[in-house]
């Protein structure tokens, strides 16, 4: 089942994307006397999904209509995985290391799909990537997660985009979550992917476009810590949520200036695009 968090006539809904549209649960309830939640992330903590079914006949929007968002604004924890493919550590002159390089991102940090990533001024940070991955979503409240339960922990796959100030990070690697905490360096969706319908993540692609042309692309397969075993890793040092958010590393990133064009694909997920403009210093108050 895929799953979108859209505007349509100035509201905000949820829903299931089909071959017809999206059907908006506010509509499914009303065919079919359900009581889902109108909102993806309670959809996730109330394991709702499931009653998302039936839904034939009950009419669908076109796509041409809505406006996607992302799936919800304040995910509980946003965690991100650096230099999980070898290619991305020989990017940016860094060494892979041997576990999980996790860094948290705060949720003010993120934009709405289709929109502008707004480049910090030239004092801020004049060297920024864009990197598009895969995100995992965690389904259940857990923690010391079995590598054989891992499966039943995850709720679905979304794709996502994040940013770094690479100047920032190369003064020093202490500086991390500053370099990749500036508003607008981070996004996921719109699209979630319910885990049932991806029978094996090792097969999905990780692509970056860069202005329509592909950037870098590598399979889950060849990535150092795969999603299963980030979801158990994490799971040791802290209880996850549902609705927490692992955007599992990107194999190269895409170095973008202000007039740039950038798409994260994981074909079978989804797709996640924006477009780059320089932001000035206006302080606000």
């Amino acid at each position: 089942m895929k799953l979108i968090r859209f505007r349509h006539a100035s509201q905000i809904h949820t829903g299931v994307l089909n071959d017809r549209g999206v059907v908006a649960v506010a509509e499914i309830n009303a065919r079919l006397g359900t009581k889902i939640p109108n909102d993806l992330l309670s959809i996730i903590q109330q394991d709702a999904s499931s009653q998302l079914t039936g839904i034939d006949e009950v009419p669908a929007i076109p796509l041409v209509e809505i406006i996607p968002l992302v799936p919800y604004d304040t995910p509980p924890k946003i965690w991100c995985i650096g230099l999980n493919y070898r290619s991305h550590a020989d990017d940016i002159q860094a060494v892979q290391p041997e576990e999980p390089a996790s860094f948290m991102k705060p949720a003010s940090c993120m934009f709405q799909p289709e929109t502008d990533i707004v480049l910090p001024p030239a004092d801020v940070s004049d060297d920024v990537d864009a990197e598009g991955e895969l995100g995992v979503i965690v389904g259940r409240t857990c923690r010391f997660v079995p590598a054989e339960n891992v499966k039943d922990v995850i709720f679905g796959y979304t794709t996502t985009l994040d940013l770094t100030a690479l100047d920032v990070l190369r003064k020093n690697p202490r500086y991390l979550t500053r370099a990749k905490s500036i508003d607008t360096f981070f996004s996921f969706g719109p699209v979630v992917v319910t885990a049932d319908e991806i029978p094996d993540v090792d097969l999905l692609e990780v692509i970056t476009e860069h202005n329509h042309s592909i950037c870098s692309r590598d399979f889950v397969r060849n990535m150092r810590t795969r999603p299963f075993e980030l979801v158990r890793y994490h799971s040791d040092f802290m209880t996850l949520h549902p609705g927490d958010l692992i955007s599992t590393g990107c194999p190269k990133g895409a170095r973008i200036r202000a007039g740039d064009r950038v798409r994260a694909r994981v074909d079978g997920v989804g797709t996640l695009s924006a477009t780059v403009r320089q932001g000035t210093r206006e302080p606000k108050f």
